[in-house]
């Protein structure tokens, strides 16, 4: 019902926006704007994403949670898609969310609503090592088709050639 009621309301509020905006400021420097906005968007996306990707990369490499610089990444991309998104409404919400400290209300927000079961990233920290169940050791050898050494490929594929 929510996602229905956003996809309804979201265009009506970006036509309105867009009718008193352009009434105030004229048609073409309303659609500069959201030009402006998309350019100037896009440009923030790309170097926060970069910093999140580090923040990522860090996270995974020391082994800590990597819950919060993936949520950061997520809300980087739903930005991005706001701000390349013409309106007003949606670059408004785009821009609050490239923001930190926005990004980490809404974090704390959802990680209020989320309820996580269990989580283990690594050996187990009872025991340092990994679960047996987690390795399995064996061996193998590859096995081809059966072939008569007699008979040529197909016309389907070439054969080798010999140098």
């Amino acid at each position: 019902m929510y996602l229905f009621l956003a996809f309804l309301m979201v265009p009506l509020i970006e036509i309105a926006l867009f009718i008193q905006i352009g009434g105030v400021i004229g048609l073409w420097p309303t659609m500069a704007t959201v030009v402006l906005t998309a350019v100037l968007g896009s440009w923030l996306v790309r170097s926060q994403g970069r910093m999140a990707i580090g923040q990522l990369q860090a996270s995974f490499s020391e082994l800590n949670d990597p819950t919060e610089p993936l949520a950061h990444g997520a809300m980087i991309l739903l930005s991005g898609a706001l701000l390349l998104t013409p309106g007003f409404f949606t670059d408004t919400v785009g821009f609050a969310l490239l923001m930190p400290p926005v990004r980490k209300a809404v974090f704390r927000y959802l990680q209020s609503r989320i309820v996580v079961h269990q989580f283990q990233m690594g050996p187990d920290p009872a025991t340092g090592h990994q679960t047996p169940g987690d390795i399995i050791d064996g061996e193998f050898e590859e096995v081809g088709p059966a072939r008569d050494p007699n008979t040529r490929p197909s016309g389907w594929v070439e054969s080798p050639k010999r140098h």
